[in-house]
């Protein structure tokens, strides 16, 4: 006989908090959103923190390169999507890991004997300005000159002319040495006001190039998610079905977190490819989605170093519409959390959860985290923004983002379904769509972390496992969500734009 759930299926919506007592040492400034994404025993550090509870989602329209670097900076951490080829997700992958902390590895790089429609080629490619000109034309090879645009006039020089004829010599190049810090190669940059400081070794073979812009970023950033090895953290989605190809090739990029992208994790697929992994590879790996108990436990003992959670509740996600499954995403979580304490209490192993889904306002990231989610994975919020993978349109007087699901027939993401086929989706579980074009995305991220922070604030916590432990929450009803906003009032806005 079937069973049956009685509980109605909860949104973040119809929940809120209750006020602690906000402590006179209760203010943003020492709240700390540091928080786990791997499992880790009682009494010990967990491998890989992150600083911020965001994480961007496994979509095309989402995470990229740019994305991983931009969030990385902030403190979170994006998983790269992996319906594109293996070789070209590790490309991504191998170029947020460049960015080691101020010192970039070249990824414009050409022969002296190459010409000028040459470095116009290149920056119309990859938008970079500064060409590293090498014996080899890689990033490591003998560096003989520098060309920016300062060394060229588009008005007057031909297009075929050789880049040795105008480029920068090298014997006219101020360079750091390999093996200087960082300080020592910003100090160089502003004291011969430089905007880049190549950086050689014994041989004049290029180690590094280092940006003026980057320094500044880096101080504006203080919470960047960085290695052992100054490098950006960042992560990949993969699938059960190429990850025996895909995996090894991820690792070799550098890759720190693997995530298994599938709108039902509770599958022997899932089961078997986070095994694999764990048994011949160093690398973290998460699982999902589930919704229950029971999947979470499942996913745990496979190996899992995160679960994430929730089943049809994204913006663009029609999976329970299409197919019936799912739950609201607030009861997902309080059900997964309870079992996730539980089992902590029993083993001493603690096993971060991930709340994907669901999340309609900023105040729904602070109830995901009071609820038990360490991290929130979002995908319409970050899509909205410059660093997104998708370009800026107007559609009639506003400027938007697209923005489709990985399970729309757009995203061609057959193998991200454990039973899907090769020739097309037979129906969708996600839709094409577009979003408001936000910005960049730091202005956006500070205004939703103040808000969460000040919220935390209001609940007595300073960080978000005494959240987890403290907090007070509410089950409200329809028309005291009607009181919350405002009502019974001719906002000024309204009535101006009706004149």
């Amino acid at each position: 006989m079937a069973h049956y759930y009685m509980e109605p299926s909860r949104t973040f919506s119809e929940f809120l908090l209750i006020p602690n007592l906000t402590l006179k040492s209760s203010t943003p400034a020492n709240v700390s959103l540091k928080t786990p994404i791997t499992k880790f025993k009682k009494g010990e550090e967990p491998a890989i923190s992150l600083n911020i509870p965001f994480s961007s989602a496994v979509m095309q329209s989402v995470s990229d390169h740019n994305m991983a670097t931009a969030l990385a900076r902030c403190g979170g951490i994006s998983f790269i999507f992996g319906s594109q080829s293996i070789e070209d997700q590790a490309a991504m992958v191998r170029k947020v890991k460049e960015y080691k902390a101020g010192f970039v590895v070249s990824r414009s790089n050409l022969k002296p004997e190459q010409t000028l429609q040459d470095v116009l080629d290149l920056k119309e490619e990859n938008g970079h300005s500064t060409v590293a000109i090498t014996e080899d034309g890689t990033s490591t090879g003998k560096l003989l000159g520098i060309v920016t645009s300062r060394d060229y006039r588009l008005s007057r020089d031909a297009l075929d002319k050789p880049i040795h004829s105008f480029m920068t010599p090298f014997s006219s190049l101020i360079y750091g040495k390999a093996g200087m810090s960082l300080p020592e190669a910003n100090d160089l940059i502003w004291d011969n006001k430089l905007n880049c400081l190549p950086i050689v070794d014994e041989q004049q073979y290029l180690q590094h190039l280092v940006f003026r812009k980057d320094y500044d970023s880096d101080k504006e950033n203080p919470l960047g998610l960085l290695d052992e090895n100054k490098s950006y953290i960042v992560g990949a989605g993969i699938n059960t079905k190429d990850y025996l190809e895909r995996v090894p090739a991820l690792v070799a990029a550098g890759v720190d977190v693997l995530v298994i992208d599938s709108s039902d994790g509770y599958s022997e697929w899932q089961y078997e490819t986070v095994k694999w992994v764990k048994q011949n590879f160093d690398v973290k790996i998460g699982a999902g989605n589930v919704v229950d108990r029971e999947g979470f436990l499942y996913l745990v003992e496979s190996g899992a170093d995160f679960v994430k959670v929730g089943i049809g509740g994204g913006s663009i996600c029609i999976t329970r519409e299409q197919k019936g499954i799912g739950r609201g995403q607030a009861s997902a979580i309080i059900e997964v959390a309870e079992a996730r304490q539980q089992y902590y209490e029993e083993t001493g192993i603690y096993v971060p959860i991930c709340s994907d889904g669901g999340i309609v306002h900023d105040y729904h990231i602070t109830l995901a985290l009071a609820m038990g989610a360490d991290f929130v994975m979002m995908g319409r919020y970050f899509a909205r923004f410059d660093e997104s993978p998708t370009k800026k349109l107007k559609v009639g007087n506003n400027f938007v983002k697209e923005f489709w699901g990985e399970g729309s027939n757009r995203a061609r993401n057959w193998q991200r379904y454990d039973t899907g086929g090769k020739s097309g989706l037979v129906f969708e579980e996600g839709v094409d769509s577009y979003v408001p074009y936000a910005g960049t995305l730091k202005e956006n991220l500070d205004k939703t972390i103040s808000k969460i922070k000040s919220t935390m604030c209001n609940c007595g916590s300073l960080s978000i496992e005494e959240l987890q432990r403290t907090a007070r929450i509410t089950l409200v009803s329809a028309t005291s969500l009607v009181e919350g906003g405002a009502h019974d009032v001719m906002l000024k806005d309204s009535t101006m734009s009706g004149e």
